[in-house]
């Protein structure tokens, strides 16, 4: 195969302008330079997959020998697919190092708005949970009984409509 000596040149430009602009100390440079790398190696694999063809999924035929190689598209798939990931998680560090640096000297340590309270009042406010489950166990009894408190309601709600209108 005669690879054309443009992708070649194109692919070697951008590995080194990727390895350069990675060697910055700038998380977003250091971003950049990585796509710049991650497409220069699909470019890489693109060169090195060999001529076109026809498509590997029938086989048995005449034309067997000239099926292109289907591990190369694996391969740059997968490179893809890495590259994307790698670009989501340095993305994530990004954000972060802006957002901390937003902060300043405070940095992660934010004020607790709980600090006032003491043990008395955390008490109060959660109940412990066997007042939970003595409140479910009487709703279940008065809806064994039939004493469903909203339809007595409803029914002399009712009544009490009619009553009032005759």
């Amino acid at each position: 195969m005669s690879a054309s000596l443009t992708l070649v040149i194109v692919m070697a430009v951008m590995y080194a302008a990727g390895i350069y602009i990675m060697l910055e100390r700038s998380l977003t440079r250091v971003l950049i330079g990585f796509l710049l790398v991650g497409n220069a190696t699909n470019l890489l694999i693109f060169i090195m997959s060999g001529r076109p063809g026809s498509s590997p999924i029938v086989t048995g035929t005449s034309l067997d020998d000239t099926m292109a190689d289907p591990v190369p598209q694996v391969l740059m798939l997968t490179a893809i697919v890495i590259n994307f990931g790698i670009t989501a998680l340095l993305l994530a560090l990004i954000y972060r190092s802006w957002w901390l640096a937003q902060l300043g000297d405070e940095g992660d340590t934010l004020t607790d708005e709980h600090a006032a309270e003491t043990s008395g009042d955390s008490e109060v406010t959660f109940r412990s949970s066997t007042d939970d489950e003595a409140a479910v166990q009487a709703s279940l009894d008065a809806s064994e009984d039939g004493s469903d408190d909203d339809s007595s309601g409803a029914d002399n709600t009712g009544n009490s409509d009619r009553e009032a209108g005759t």
